[in-house]
């Protein structure tokens, strides 16, 4: 899924506009980037964490002339899934019907009734799954 794809599917879901959606997915994209540019730790209970690990200097091979070179260290981006997606990842149907992105959500009501955007990203207990 590109991220395009996933302002569409968010968009229709909560009822916002795709710009305003836009605006909240780049808005939580840059607050992980940017918690990760810190150095902090960035926890998604359920979906995954993610931080920075550092790589260590290391000899490796130049591919075109197979002389070794010297790779610098390097800090990195890192995921962790979190237990519940590598679960769902595991056991997933071609169309669960559980999925955030389904034609309803755990509630029965229809993608097309509007809900707050606090009580969407909060999420209840039944819509903590993906």
């Amino acid at each position: 899924m590109t991220k395009a794809e996933m302002v569409e599917k968010i968009s229709a879901k909560i009822n916002l506009t795709k710009k305003d959606t836009e605006r909240v997915v780049n808005i939580v994209f840059g607050s992980v980037i940017s918690a990760l540019a810190k150095g902090d730790k960035v926890e998604l209970r359920g979906f995954g964490s993610f931080r920075v690990r550092s790589r260590d200097r290391r000899d490796g091979r130049n591919p075109r002339t197979g002389a070794t070179v010297q790779i610098p260290p390097k800090e990195v981006p890192f995921f962790k899934a979190g237990k519940e997606l590598r679960e769902m990842v595991d056991n997933a149907d071609p169309a669960p019907a559980s999925s955030s992105f389904s034609s309803g959500d755990a509630s029965g009501e229809s993608p097309d009734v509007p809900r707050p955007v606090s009580e969407v990203l909060s999420g209840s207990a039944e819509e903590s799954r993906f």
